[in-house]
């Protein structure tokens, strides 16, 4: 009979650790069964020069790999950047079926971190689990992880613990979170078209400027060709992607190519200041085309952010605020906020909204219904849902109505320079007759 060394999982899902005497692994675990446990590692004891306490070799092993366990959690690794709202999604699905089946907390903790590669959200999962195993609230955990989890998602978890329905709550924002990141999908799908074409036509041309048009003006130079006034301009921009033009310094393809990471940087510097992102936001709303589409798109957000925050448990007024802060537009935070004054007199959700003009009419009046009947959350959440599909629409619409529209763009640019082209061939031919 050989003494194996085990952990297990009782019925509460609590581990145990101990030994047990067997002729082999197989009756080792099956011995273990027996008792009630759920074995997760059998390990034969290695054999000591001096004999002692078996139970207490056990116990000092435990210890010891207790202190390495803490050591190397303590080690970290370094990593750049947050946690990818993919891998936040997916984590949450997963701590809300460990729940709900039962696990404690902090061994439901401990799987999920075991489980995950190296990188951001390992280390985020150690620190959130030591956190638990030394006494802190889950939520107390999380609010000390701001790149991992944001001021909703440390909300509604402080209300399940409070609610004593963590599961649900969990549950809840796991759904809320898989699609508002569907939603993100759909509309970077959507954007991936025209970047790609603009991109390859500011390529295209940037190479006619360089290597076409200064031979074409080599040729009119020898034959002394008057150039139109198109053709010269034609010739002028030439030169100056070239960098060829008498004075120039830096050549125009330097700003062709850092111009685009250098407005996209300028407008994120931009949208940091308040009155940047005031501005930005309103002329975004009323842009042709794309403002309806980011209309849409917040107001399924906000709607979905509040009502389930409502259904989580919080109260209403920090569960408004919480809404304008993470709606991501200036115009709505602002209505929202006026709301939240509004609640907090006594007045209504519903009549400050409708002043702002921010939303529908059918908006309104629906989150006007739900006050009256107290059905807030349900109403919201179905708004939201409506919204959902608008937004498919428009997104659909929009690609349908790009697609030609870069055909224009293009064909446009291609005919100008061709135009341009055989002007000054014209002359030549006539003056050649």
């Amino acid at each position: 009979m050989a003494t194996f060394v085990y952990q297990a999982l009782n019925a509460a899902g609590k581990t145990q650790k101990g030994t047990v005497e067997a002729a082999s692994s197989e009756d080792a675990i099956q011995r273990i069964k027996s008792q009630g446990y759920f074995p997760t590692s059998v390990q034969p004891q290695k054999e000591k020069k001096g004999k002692g306490d078996t139970t207490g070799a056990t116990a000092a092993a435990a210890a010891e790999s207790k202190k390495k366990k803490k050591k190397k959690k303590k080690g970290g690794g370094f990593t750049i950047g947050g946690v990818s709202t993919k891998n936040m999604t997916l984590f949450t699905r997963q701590l809300s079926t460990l729940q709900d089946a039962g696990l404690p907390l902090l061994r439901s903790l401990q799987i999920l971190e075991s489980q995950q590669k190296p990188g951001a959200l390992k280390n985020v999962l150690q620190n959130v689990t030591e956190e638990v195993e030394g006494g802190s609230s889950l939520s107390e955990a999380m609010s000390k992880q701001p790149k991992a989890f944001d001021h909703l998602y440390v909300k509604m978890v402080n209300a399940g613990e409070i609610g004593g329905v963590l599961d649900i709550i969990l549950q809840r924002l796991s759904e809320f979170m898989e699609k508002s990141e569907k939603l993100k999908r759909k509309i970077k799908g959507a954007m991936v078209y025209p970047v790609v074409v603009v991109l390859i036509a500011l390529i295209i041309l940037t190479g006619i400027m360089l290597l076409i048009i200064p031979q074409f003006e080599a040729i009119f130079a020898d034959f002394g060709v008057e150039l139109p006034a198109l053709t010269l301009w034609l010739v002028n921009t030439s030169s100056w992607v070239a960098g060829t033009k008498p004075g120039q310094e830096i050549p125009g393809w330097v700003f062709i190519l850092l111009g685009p990471p250098a407005v996209l940087i300028g407008v994120k510097l931009l949208r940091k200041t308040t009155p940047g992102k005031a501005v930005f936001d309103t002329l975004l709303l009323w842009t042709p085309i794309f403002g309806t589409l980011v209309r849409k798109t917040t107001i399924a957000r906000f709607t979905r952010t509040l009502g389930t925050l409502i259904s989580a448990g919080v109260p209403i007024l920090e569960a408004v605020t919480i809404t304008g802060q993470t709606s991501g537009n200036y115009v709505f935070e602002k209505a929202l906020r006026k709301v939240h004054d509004s609640i907090r007199e006594g007045e209504t959700f519903a009549d400050p909204l409708r002043e702002s003009k921010t939303c529908d009419a059918i908006v309104v009046n629906m989150i006007d219904v739900g006050e009256e009947t107290g059905d807030m959350d349900s109403m919201l959440m179905k708004i939201a849902d409506n919204y959902d599909e608008e937004v498919d629409v428009a997104v659909e619409s929009l690609v349908s109505l790009l697609e030609p529209l870069m055909v224009v763009l293009l064909g446009g640019m291609v005919g100008t320079i061709v135009v341009a082209m055989f002007l000054p061939m014209v002359k030549m031919i006539e003056s050649l007759q």
